[in-house]
């Protein structure tokens, strides 16, 4: 069955064992986000998310097995494109990005390909310490270099695409570790797509448990490392059309 787009705008929501929080998640956005369609990826996951997810009015892909953030978006943006949706947004499916915010993240699109709603951008609600803060002032450097614009929260996944930057993705999203992030952002970029950031307000986890741990925070900091290697040695890809 072919479902036609209700709106311009299409929410991506990747989703792996999210069942605690993808029904209020969904619910919210459609009631406190700007008017929009809601496609759950659901990434193999054991539990009731897809079932939650459609309850709760969206639109539902399931993954045979689980293929990480990275190929959840890119089978999200293949869907947007087919669809001919003119903007597409990642809101994840725990509750951090607030649904208020995804308008004000969707209006930098006005002057960019790519938006990213930052954590750090003139709020000091978020605090990050230790490795995973070193990694990301090390990594938002080096990409506001490549992108020639500041660049604080290049690891924040509350990030809107427009047509161009829908149709780059398609084409090169990588599925690697961070590649949902870092890789494809340094992708799009030196494809040619425009990449700005706004400021945004995050919320603590609404269900499932937090990743923060020392251990964990040093694992991100060594992968994070290495994922910008291998997008930065990555063969530089073609630019695509609007």
């Amino acid at each position: 069955m072919t479902l036609t787009p209700r709106s311009k705008t299409l929410v991506i929501m990747p989703a792996w064992n999210e069942a605690e929080s993808v029904f209020s998640t969904v619910q919210e956005v459609l009631e406190h986000g700007p008017d929009c369609d809601v496609l759950v990826v659901d990434d193999g996951s054991t539990d009731a998310t897809a079932r939650l997810a459609a309850e709760a009015g969206a639109r539902v892909i399931r993954l045979p097995f689980n293929m990480g953030v990275g190929g959840a978006m890119r089978t999200g943006f293949k869907y947007a494109l087919q669809h001919g949706y003119e903007q597409a947004i990642q809101v994840d499916a725990d509750g951090q990005h607030d649904p208020r915010e995804i308008q004000r993240v969707l209006d930098g699109l006005a002057n960019a390909d790519i938006v990213i709603g930052s954590r750090f951008e003139d709020r000091k609600e978020y605090e990050v310490k230790g490795p995973r803060k070193w990694a990301m002032v090390v990594l938002g450097g080096v990409l506001s270099r490549i992108s020639g614009t500041r660049l604080t929260d290049v690891t924040s996944g509350f990030r809107a695409a427009n047509r161009r930057a829908i149709r780059q993705y398609v084409a090169h999203y990588p599925a690697e570790y961070l590649g949902d992030t870092i890789d494809s952002l340094v992708v799009a970029v030196r494809s040619g797509c425009t990449v700005a950031q706004v400021p945004v307000n995050m919320r603590a986890r609404q269900g499932g448990t937090p990743s923060h741990h020392p251990v964990k925070a040093a694992v991100y900091l060594v992968r994070s490392g290495l994922a910008l290697v291998f997008a930065l040695t990555r063969k530089k890809s073609s630019p695509v059309g609007d």
